[in-house]
């Protein structure tokens, strides 16, 4: 099921997570990435919002891409070797550095974290349930951390304005909301599977609080 161009698609992200974790646990960059551009599409179809996290997001894969592209592209194919790389030229000199890769994959490893839970509430609550409490419930335990009090209260009154749970699930653009619903069933625990390899990775080399 293709998506139409410019158009966000739940297969979509569902394929491109499904494609990041190879049989020896590492997490391939460019499906991270695409699975990342899904999400964002995702993102802006529900308005302003989420502009916030949106501009975030779109400006820390443009930085990932030019890693991923670049001339040492090679060294950049798996979130592994990435931080491989990196740390090779000490933490110190990587704490230093405000456009290093693992530095930018941090700062998607807790959106994504939000809105693994965030699509969680989704699919797992009663059809009507209040889309605006699932989203705080989920920033709350996660994003909001990270944000200052400026943008967690800016965060909790945009997200008074959000859509109705089966119209929520009906911009995922695979049918009725049960379709939606089954398709997150699916989804999610790759999403999760991502997170969970992710931040293992970074608690094991002192990564979860770069600046």
């Amino acid at each position: 099921m293709a998506a139409a161009a410019g158009a966000f698609s739940m297969q979509e992200v569902l394929d491109a997570f499904q494609k990041c974790v190879t049989e020896q646990r590492e997490v391939l960059l460019e499906p991270y990435l695409s699975g990342w551009r899904g999400l964002i599409r995702f993102l802006q179809s529900l308005g302003a919002v989420f502009s916030f996290i949106c501009k975030d997001a779109v400006a820390k894969v443009q930085i990932m891409e030019g890693h991923c592209r670049g001339q040492q592209k090679e060294q950049y194919v798996s979130l592994q070797s990435m931080v491989q790389h990196e740390l090779a030229a000490g933490l110190a000199e990587l704490r230093a550095r405000s456009d290093s890769g693992c530095r930018t994959v941090l700062r998607l490893h807790r959106a994504l974290r939000w809105l693994q839970l965030f699509l969680e509430g989704l699919r797992s609550a009663r059809r009507d349930a209040r889309t605006s409490v699932i989203c705080s419930d989920s920033y709350n335990a996660s994003l909001a951390a990270h944000h200052p009090w400026v943008i967690r209260k800016a965060a909790t009154v945009a997200f008074c304005a959000l859509p109705p749970r089966d119209t929520f699930l009906e911009t995922m653009n695979v049918g009725p909301p049960e379709a939606a619903v089954a398709m997150l069933g699916e989804a999610i625990p790759y999403i999760g599977d991502v997170y969970s390899i992710t931040q293992e990775l970074f608690a094991q080399h002192k990564l979860l609080d770069l600046p």
